[in-house]
């Protein structure tokens, strides 16, 4: 039987052995770590055809919570989310303590964060970067595109463009480790200082070359988010566009309820 219906709509027998394998995961009967049974298991378990299985496994793999690796089969993920805490990790007593934004997160996460350096230096601004920071189409800008780590694990990769005549004369944005407290402490230390931090996200299935990046399995959701730091002059004076394995975040916005 291909369809099972609840609530006057059928739903696909694959979506429900989806759900199934999908809850097991979450409840602890799979554990991290654990291989989800082959096609021939499951087909004898559920009494269904390989192709059923098949899309089964698309969906619980769209789900983030497993990882498919080649000749092996899939295997349940131990990678528990962070929570992104949008309104609280750009706060200026982070900078000031020294910690930048991803390491404040990890360490309230409890988690062991790592930061790859792949590029610093000029570029060409992307148009729709060129934009956003107010300058004109293909102006030079500063990029630092960095990848980062949760417990060894890459989770997010992120892009900032800055003005070059707001970064040329802070030699610190051009060095891998731009001191206590991240860029944001460097362009405050400089008199930039910030009043709002603007974000867009929308999420989508990871590209092959982003999934390779992330460790991610092929089509995984991802997050893509961009923020505007915009100064007290109202000044962007950076951008950063970043993407982030979604199964690895929780967001969590405070909006003020005022006029």
């Amino acid at each position: 039987m291909g369809t099972a219906v609840g609530g006057g709509r059928a739903v696909p027998r694959y979506v429900q052995i989806a759900d199934e394998i999908v809850q097991q995961i979450r409840s602890g009967v799979l554990k991290p770590g654990d291989m989800v049974p082959s096609e021939s298991e499951l087909v004898d378990r559920y009494g269904v055809s390989g192709g059923t299985i098949r899309k089964a496994m698309v969906e619980v793999r769209a789900s983030g919570l497993v990882e498919t690796r080649h000749g092996k089969g899939s295997l349940v993920k131990a990678r528990p989310p962070v929570r992104h805490r949008s309104s609280d990790r750009f706060r200026r007593s982070h900078r000031k303590g020294g910690k930048a934004a991803y390491l404040a997160e990890s360490e309230q996460a409890g988690a062991t964060a790592k930061v790859s350096v792949l590029f610093i230096g000029p570029a060409d601004a992307p148009d729709d970067i060129a934009e956003r920071l107010g300058v004109d189409l293909g102006a030079k800008v500063l990029a630092r595109r960095r990848l980062y780590f949760r417990n060894g694990t890459p989770v997010e990769t992120a892009t900032s463009y800055l003005p070059w005549d707001v970064v040329k004369d802070i030699p610190e944005l051009f060095s891998e480790n731009p001191g206590p407290g991240g860029i944001y402490a460097r362009l405050e230390d400089d008199g930039h200082v910030f009043a709002e931090f603007v974000e867009t996200l929308q999420a989508r299935p990871a590209s092959k070359a982003e999934s390779s990046e992330l460790a991610l399995s092929p089509g995984a959701p991802v997050v893509h988010l961009i923020r505007d730091a915009v100064t007290e002059e109202g000044r962007v004076v950076e951008v950063c566009d970043t993407l982030m394995a979604a199964d690895q975040f929780v967001f969590s916005y405070r909006i003020p309820a005022t006029d």
